[in-house]
């Protein structure tokens, strides 16, 4: 069975460009379309290099037009957040359920909830002293960041590691992880 997916994304699309790089050649896999909030976010930039359709969709379009975002992604039977930074819509998760998978840049369910994205998140786990951190690959309910848990990866700091140095071993599990467990839902 053929899988089109849609992914979410509102910044620059590092995650979302693995993503369709990891499935260029699946027969059974099609990135349909990237969707962003941001008209400004460089991943449709990636997706456009990419061969990929994309669009934005604004916030207020998400919150006040669902038949027209509903439209966008009628032909995709999977959504995937990858760094995308609205609340799904209940409409949204209602249409796809346990079909919206997020990745988190945290060991949820800490470091999870509103205003718990980018940054934010790694500079929560250094100010707790957190001795590991990793990414929660989860799908999506109408709590934010408390779907059921897909897979979990993890990674040790040290003392001395930098909020920036928390991002880049961050950045290392999401990229050789989140395509991989995609795969995995979809069999």
């Amino acid at each position: 069975m053929k899988h089109n997916l849609a992914i979410f994304v509102s910044g620059s699309g590092t995650n979302c460009e693995n993503i369709i790089r990891y499935f260029k050649n699946n027969d059974d896999v099609n990135i349909g379309v990237v969707i962003s909030n941001r008209a400004d976010a460089y991943a449709l930039t990636r997706a456009e290099n990419l061969g990929v359709k994309n669009m934005v969709i604004t916030r207020q379009q998400f919150n006040d037009e669902p038949q027209y975002v509903l439209k966008q992604v009628k032909d995709c039977d999977y959504i995937i957040l990858a760094g995308f930074l609205l609340k799904v819509p209940d409409y949204l998760i209602e249409a796809y359920p346990n079909r919206i998978i997020n990745l988190h840049p945290a060991l949820l369910p800490k470091y999870g909830g509103k205003g718990m994205y980018g940054h934010h998140v790694h500079e929560a786990v250094k100010a707790a002293g957190e001795t590991e951190t990793g990414i929660t690959v989860h799908y999506v309910n109408n709590v934010i960041d408390g779907g059921q848990i897909i897979e979990q990866f993890k990674t040790q700091l040290t003392p001395n590691d930098t909020i920036e140095d928390i991002e880049q071993k961050i950045h290392v599990l999401e990229q050789e992880n989140f395509p991989q467990v995609i795969e995995r839902v979809l069999g």
